[in-house]
């Protein structure tokens, strides 16, 4: 009876029959995306502490942030996309702020903070779902194929696989190694469960996977079980407000800013694409929704005592597994929470464990290839650098830069200036200006 109760409530709350889907489904696909992207609460303390912040501050506030956006992400937009502190944000405020530019990181922490307030002022007045809606149809399919190559590529880096190398920038690295070895272990693991259409296959793919990586001696075993989440008493509300009238705190909140928009819209725009969310126009409904999750995620987290969060990639292996609504991210929220208490057994989990699951969402987010227009120069271009320079440059931001100011210089020289929108234009002449500013700084 109680059983019935649940999957009544959980139908009205998140539609699960209108989006096709199911609890179980849901759940598995929650559990799914938590272990692709768990590292972050390993990660993430790791980077900051470099800065000087406390480790296990960084760490508490690290998942309390994502269980905040996550859970605003599942009951306010009801879509299967997961928050957390972002990687590639957490470097900048680590090596270009704090240590590039000589600054605190109590300094680094008050500029998220003001990111945040600007972007639940900007999401308010709708200007990021503009944005978002702004992308013209065969960008958004780029851009979920150009993320698909990055998230394998971060697969293949975390594995061994590729590694960094001097004469060519990245190399084939030693696949005989045990960490590599285990890493295509998993792949075929997922990939016969994928072929026999298993439910979870990732997950299951995951488990199975960091268990055979203990005689491997990949896998650590677990220096205990539970634990009390490290206090927030170091980090949390740490804000410096001396220097935010400065030019410096301008560039990195402007920078803060960037990264985060259209990292965020781009990770929307491909994941949505992919499973399917987008409508006949090519926009996300409730998108506004989605990304005031974002903005009060990373207002909280500043709060707390961590960088900028954002809409996490790997939420694309979630909706591989079937992940439709917004009891995904509830279940992945309630593993954050729990991650909290029982670290010792998450962070066991190896990055070996995972990128199995990461190469073959990179496989999974290309069929929208199938449908862009390659005929059209004007619009084959800009979705060709859309997809490669996202892996190349590794960012979703820099690829959908390269993407966005050659669709309208194309568009503008050939004679087809009407097919660009006022917001291609502003977010042209924007990134133009944020490429320059540099100098301008220099």
């Amino acid at each position: 009876m109680d059983n019935v109760k649940d999957n009544s409530f959980f139908e009205r709350r998140f539609k699960l029959k209108e989006n096709n889907t199911d609890v179980k489904t849901e759940i598995l696909a929650g559990l799914t995306t938590f272990m692709t992207m768990a590292y972050i609460l390993i990660v993430n303390p790791n980077m900051l502490t470099q800065t000087g912040m406390d480790w296990g501050g960084v760490f508490t506030a690290t998942a309390i942030s994502a269980i905040i956006a996550t859970l605003m992400m599942a009951f306010y937009a009801n879509y299967p996309f997961v928050l957390a502190p972002g990687m590639g944000l957490n470097a900048f405020f680590t090596y270009s702020v704090v240590l590039g530019m000589s600054k605190s990181w109590r300094f680094a922490l008050t500029a998220v903070f003001i990111e945040g307030i600007i972007f639940i002022i900007l999401s308010f007045f709708k200007v990021r779902e503009a944005i978002f809606n702004a992308i013209p149809i065969n960008l958004k399919k780029a851009v979920s194929v150009g993320i698909g190559l990055f998230i394998a590529l971060i697969g293949f880096i975390n594995a061994g696989i590729v590694i960094a190398d001097e004469g060519t920038v990245i190399a084939l690295g030693t696949i005989t190694d045990v960490g590599p070895l285990l890493t295509l272990i998993g792949l075929i693991i997922m990939g016969v469960l994928l072929a026999k259409n298993v439910k979870g296959a990732l997950l299951i793919g995951i488990l199975v996977t960091t268990v055979i990586g203990i005689p491997m001696g990949v896998t650590p075993l677990p220096t205990g079980l539970i634990q009390v989440p490290p206090s927030l008493a170091k980090v949390a509300f740490q804000f410096e407000w001396s220097e935010i009238f400065t030019f410096d705190m301008f560039v990195v909140v402007f920078t803060f800013l960037f990264v985060d928009v259209f990292d965020t819209v781009g990770t929307l725009v491909g994941v949505s694409s992919k499973a399917g969310m987008l409508d006949e126009k090519g926009k996300l409904p409730r998108a506004s929704q989605a990304l005031m999750a974002d903005a009060i995620g990373t207002t909280a987290g500043a709060c707390l005592g961590t960088s900028t969060v954002t809409t996490y990639v790997e939420s694309a292996s979630g909706v591989a597994d079937g992940g439709r609504t917004g009891l995904t991210a509830l279940a992945a929220a309630g593993m954050f929470f729990l991650a909290l208490f029982v670290s010792p057994i998450f962070s066991i989990i190896p990055g070996e464990a995972t990128a199995p699951a990461l190469i073959l969402v990179g496989l999974f987010m290309m069929s929208p290839i199938k449908e862009i227009d390659l005929q059209d120069y004007t619009e084959a271009i800009p979705a060709f650098l859309t997809i490669v320079m996202m892996p190349f440059a590794y960012s979703i931001a820099e690829g959908i830069v390269f993407g966005m100011v050659s669709y309208v210089i194309l568009k503008l020289i050939t004679g087809k200036s009407k097919d660009i929108s006022i917001v291609m234009w502003v977010l042209a002449i924007l990134f133009i200006f944020r490429s320059i500013l540099p100098l301008i700084q220099g």
